[in-house]
């Protein structure tokens, strides 16, 4: 990652969080102690931040709310930087299987938000429970944009509906792409139990279940198991991932797609 993206990505943390010590910014940024303790000293001479005993604050403290509302956490935003030329390269091959004017399932995510970047020349439906990429969308694109009913998730950057019946039943897809945590064995699995229901409702009006997960995800696995793995169609991963964890997901029935980033 580059200083001015880990930077910005550091003011946006404090600025959601409003306070953060070294040790969150370290892990939350894949950072040595020492890059992000040399972030937060310039940061503050450039009166960006307030450096404070173990961390540092927002400038704007003292004040009611931040000045920048975000519309998605800033968990989602530091995860979309984390491996993004891979990430980017898995997207545009998830592009690529669409087939014009066809209907599609996106599930929030970082990895299925860089679709939003290859879909902008589309014309597809697609019902996506991320507002982040269907703002993006709505604004650069001339896809048809449907999303569920229910209440913002920020951490996620997604909406979730605590109700049964919404729109998402109404809706029929020919694919689903979905990234994950971790996939093996066990199955596809997700980090938030709050999550599940919701993306097993968008499961069952897809056809096809195409999953995004670079080659660091594979023979992961997560709080929460998804689907087994033989429920998945297709997974899209990277160059880096070994040959022979492709090789047991092809016995398991799943096609692997492995794209050069």
């Amino acid at each position: 990652m580059l200083e001015i993206q880990r930077q910005q990505l550091l003011l946006d943390i404090l600025d959601e969080k409003r306070f953060a010590t070294v040790a969150e910014l370290t892990q939350m940024l894949n950072s040595s102690e020492a890059t992000i303790r040399r972030d937060l000293v310039k940061l503050d001479k450039q009166n960006k931040l307030v450096r404070v005993h173990g961390g540092a604050q927002a400038m704007d403290i003292g004040n009611k709310g931040s000045t920048m509302k975000h519309i998605a956490g800033d968990a989602f935003w530091v995860s979309k930087e984390t491996k993004a030329d891979v990430k980017r390269a898995i997207a545009k091959k998830a592009v690529e299987l669409c087939e014009e004017g066809e209907s599609i399932i996106i599930n929030g995510g970082s990895s299925t938000f860089m679709m939003g970047e290859f879909l902008q020349r589309r014309n597809l439906n697609i019902l996506t429970n991320s507002f982040v990429l269907a703002q993006e969308l709505a604004e650069r694109s001339m896809n048809q944009i449907s999303m569920p009913g229910g209440e913002v998730y920020r951490k996620q950057g997604i909406i979730l509906s605590a109700y049964e019946n919404d729109t998402t039943q109404h809706y029929s897809a020919r694919k689903m792409f979905m990234g994950t945590p971790g996939i093996s064995e066990f199955g596809l699995t997700e980090s938030d139990a709050l999550l599940i229901r919701s993306e097993q409702k968008l499961r069952r009006q897809a056809e096809k279940l195409i999953v995004l997960a670079d080659s660091s995800k594979l023979e992961k696995r997560s709080s929460f198991i998804f689907c087994p793995l033989s429920d998945v169609d297709v997974l899209i991963t990277d160059s880096d991932a070994e040959p022979t964890i492709i090789e047991k997901y092809q016995q398991a029935g799943v096609e692997v797609i492995v794209v050069q980033p």
